[in-house]
């Protein structure tokens, strides 16, 4: 019964020597390996990101060695276009304001905008009640100064015939004679003054000065008028145009100056009339080139008998010019803007760039006119790389394996 109820001693010590051990738990295992899956990822990431850093750094490198890609067209002679298009400014051959050169009130006019007048139309009425009462003075004063001058005219001749027998002194006959050669003065300066006097009267009716049109009117009935002579101190009347013949004035460039001839036909189109041409004529130059724009005042002028055109438009003057020297056409993407100056790339030995300095003309947009710095035959570079120098290498492709070649990038 004791040895029941009691152990084995020495088993019950190991036991207490040397404790059971707990298996791991599912969780812990999957943990694990993520663990080392995630530090293998990692590893795997980090050597792909180095070699394709590696790749990119060498791809980068043999472009930067390789010689670039162009490609070249011959230079074209010619011109980015047949004509010069410049704009113009229509303006009437003949602009005058009207004004009063008598001082009163607008009695009636006659004529408003828009009217067609004929030289010596009556165009409006000023009553001058001042001036006519000077007008009358100045006569009353005429009147006066010619009687006064004939009795010292009568006068003057008795005592003449009279001195001959002693019967006056002669210094009475010679005051005599005096008075009437000063009183026959007055007389003509009183006509004189009449004369102006009537001339202002005159001014009373406004007449037109040439054949043409009313194209404002600035003053109605009964406004005070001021004579002036347009300088701000008198009231202008009307403005008057003559449209038979415009003038239109445009610029021409420096460039083009010598190609221009008096008498030569030029073509002139409006916006309002989209499908028709006009002809012009060259009348006159400035004969001077403006020192600010480095162009040439050009005037043109166009028959307007039908009175289509109206002047204050804007007109298109198209110039026929001929080539001026040896002149070549190329893109404007050829041109190179550097600090030495506008310069153009051409290929030379088959595959070395050639860096020229070259003077331009017209422009389009889309092409340039080169009057200076290209020969005949030069291989122009049409699309030069920014990093273009003088004696770089350079690969010459065809046009079209370029276009395809950049497609492919």
């Amino acid at each position: 019964m004791n040895q029941e109820s009691n152990p084995n001693p020495q088993h019950a010590a190991a036991s207490r020597e040397t404790p059971e051990e707990s298996p791991m738990s599912p969780r812990k295992i999957l943990f694990g390996l993520a663990v080392v899956l995630l530090i293998f990822v990692v590893i795997a990431v980090a050597g792909i990101v180095r070699r394709s850093h590696a790749d990119s750094v060498l791809a980068q490198r043999t472009d930067e060695l390789a010689p670039p890609t162009v490609t070249v067209a011959a230079a074209q002679s010619g011109s980015p276009s047949e004509t010069i298009v410049l704009p113009g400014n229509v303006t009437a051959y003949t602009d005058s304001p009207i004004y009063a050169r008598t001082d009163g009130y607008l009695e009636h006019w006659y004529y408003d905008i828009g009217a067609k007048v004929k030289k010596g139309d009556l165009l409006a009425v000023i009553q001058t009640p001042e001036l006519d009462n000077q007008v009358a003075q100045a006569q009353s004063d005429l009147t006066t100064a010619e009687a006064n001058a004939n009795i010292a005219r009568i006068q003057a001749e008795r005592y003449t015939n009279l001195v001959k027998s002693d019967a006056v002194s002669q210094q009475d006959t010679d005051t005599f004679v005096s008075q009437a050669a000063a009183t026959a003065a007055a007389v003509k300066s009183s006509q004189a003054n009449l004369q102006r006097l009537l001339e202002l009267q005159s001014f009373e009716k406004v007449y037109a000065p040439f054949d043409g049109v009313v194209t404002a009117r600035a003053v109605d009935t009964g406004q005070l008028i001021s004579s002036g002579s347009g300088q701000g101190s008198g009231t202008e009347l009307f403005h008057m145009q003559a449209l038979q013949t415009l003038r239109v004035y445009t610029n021409m460039p420096q460039l083009y100056s010598q190609t221009l001839k008096r008498g030569m036909k030029v073509g002139l189109t409006f916006p309002e009339y989209p499908e028709k041409t006009f002809e012009g004529t060259l009348v006159r130059t400035a004969d001077a080139i403006d020192p600010v724009s480095r162009t040439l005042l050009v005037e043109i002028d166009i028959d307007n008998h039908s009175g289509q055109l109206m002047p204050g438009a804007l007109a298109q003057v198209h110039f026929k010019t001929p080539p001026i020297g040896s002149t070549f056409i190329v893109p404007t993407t050829a041109l190179i803007f550097r600090r030495a100056g506008l310069q153009v790339g051409l290929v030379i030995h088959g595959d070395m760039a050639h860096l020229v300095p070259v003077v331009i003309g017209e422009d389009d947009g889309a092409s340039v006119q080169i009057v200076s710095g290209l020969q005949t035959g030069d291989q122009v570079i049409q699309d030069p790389p920014d990093s273009l120098i003088e004696g770089q290498k350079v690969t010459v492709v065809k046009p079209g394996r370029a276009a395809s070649n950049e497609g492919g990038l």
